[in-house]
Parts: structure tokens; C-alpha cells; sequence
């Protein structure tokens, strides 16, 4: 979509959904933000205010399937929404070289379900209009399974997929849906990294990036190129063949 005035992030007070926040911001802008940490949200809503746009904040939790669709008939009926912004999510690590069940789950509870509370909502809230976009968070490494990050790869593959069906399926009714995978962003996920992390990249570049594809309404917005050149390729090519390479690749901690 072009010129969105009214956009809803999740996850928005840090990494990516901060710094999209910050990126459309401006007069005539309204801005919906949700994220769990209140004084990080608060700095946000505070920030975007200075840059002229009507922002409103609201701590919740994406799990809360109840909760987020209150939330998102509540701003829809204030600001009828033109984009939402599905990015929400957390990661494990594999410290020891174990995932552990209870992390697992938090992980798909998180970034499956977060995403699934808010875009559908938002797409039957659309569909009424037969207008409006919606963007899903999943990462590069959504393309191929890595020993380091089971869940996280696991669950960003899933919205992945799904995102693209969607695309499709939604289509009919007027409704975009673009599907976005970075990779190394500034975030308080990266901060967690302890390895290199090719290509790394600042997240207002992030958002830049994201904010110029779903003006395009990219299907995939994927970057930066040379790490998403090999992330697509390690996973069209053989497990059989891919298996030593990954092995070697540092786990989180």
C-alpha cells in the first residue's frame, strides 16, 4: 500500500516493530501500537508523537486470543486500518545444545498464535472494506531448519507459508499480504547472539527496506540478498547435503 494512515504494529516497542513505528510516523499518521514491556512502549509512543502522527499504546500480549481481537475491532471502529503489521515474536537458544519443551512452546505460543490473533481479526475486519494490507514477521531463517534455533526457525517457516497462502487466498477481497524475512536486525533478539552475524544490520535500515516493499506490495520481502541467496538455497538443496554445513553453525545461548 502506498500512503497507509492508519497501520497497526505488534511488537512494537523494540527491534523492527519499533523502529516501522518510527519510520511512518508523521502528521496525519495514526499509529496502534501493542508490546508487553510498558516503559519501552511508553519511550515509542512518546517519540512518534514528537514526529507529528496520533499514537496510541497498549500493553498486551499477543497470546491473549480475546484480547487482541477486542483491541483490534476497538481501533478499527476509531481509524478504519489500512495496515497491519503482524511482527510480534520471540526466540530460544539451544544452550547446552538442548531446546527445551518450555521454551518450544512459548516459542510457537508467540510467533504462531501471536500472528494468527492478529491477522485474522484484522482480515475479516477488511474484508467488509475489500481494502487494506497486511504483513506477517517471518526471518530467513524460515527457510531452512537450524540446529541452533529449532522453534524459532520452525514457527518463522510456518507464518512463512502461511503468509504467502494468504496472499492468495485473500486477494479476491482486496486485502495485500506480504510476507517479510530479514535477517541479522538489530534487536533485543540479535542482543542475545553471541557469534557473528553476517551482513548485521541497524533496524531504521530494516524498516526503510520493509516500509519501500509494502508500498510495492512485495509477496516476499527478503534481505539482505547475498544472506537470502543462501538461505534459499540451503533449503532447495538436500538435508543429505546440508547436514555437515549445518552442524558447524554456532547454537544461541
Amino acid at each position: 500500500m502506498q500512503d497507509p494512515k492508519s497501520i497497526l504494529i505488534t511488537g512494537a516497542s523494540s527491534g523492527i516493530g519499533a523502529a516501522l513505528a518510527e519510520e511512518y510516523a508523521a502528521p496525519g499518521i495514526h499509529l496502534a501500537l501493542c508490546g508487553r514491556n510498558a516503559v519501552r512502549l511508553d519511550q515509542i509512543v512518546s517519540l512518534c508523537r514528537t514526529r507529528g502522527a496520533a499514537v496510541t499504546g497498549t500493553v498486551l500480549d499477543v497470546t491473549d486470543q480475546a484480547a487482541m481481537q477486542t483491541w483490534l475491532e476497538s481501533v478499527d471502529a476509531g481509524t478504519p486500518l489500512d495496515l497491519v503489521v503482524a511482527n510480534a515474536g520471540v526466540s530460544g537458544g539451544t544452550a547446552g545444545g538442548e531446546e527445551r519443551s518450555d521454551d518450544a512452546r512459548v516459542i510457537f505460543r508467540t510467533n504462531i498464535d501471536g500472528v494468527l490473533n492478529t491477522i485474522h481479526p484484522a482480515a475479516e475486519l477488511m474484508r467488509v472494506r475489500g481494502a487494506g494490507q497486511i504483513a506477517v514477521l517471518s526471518s530467513l531463517a524460515g527457510f531452512r531448519g537450524f540446529p541452533g534455533a529449532p522453534a524459532y526457525s520452525a514457527s518463522k517457516a510456518a507464518v512463512r507459508v502461511y503468509g504467502e497462502a494468504l496472499r492468495g487466498a485473500l486477494a479476491p477481497c482486496g486485502i495485500g499480504v506480504s510476507v517479510i524475512c530479514p535477517g541479522f536486525v538489530r534487536s533485543r533478539i540479535t542482543d542475545k547472539n553471541n557469534f557473528p552475524m553476517p551482513l548485521f544490520m541497524e533496524a531504521d535500515r530494516a524498516a526503510r527496506i520493509i516500509r519501500a516493499g509494502l508500498a510495492r506490495n512485495k509477496p516476499r520481502i527478503a534481505f539482505p540478498w547475498p544472506i537470502y541467496a543462501v538461505a534459499w538455497l540451503m533449503g532447495a538443496l538436500s538435508p543429505r547435503l546440508i547436514e555437515p554445513v549445518m552442524k558447524r553453525l554456532p547454537k544461541k545461548g
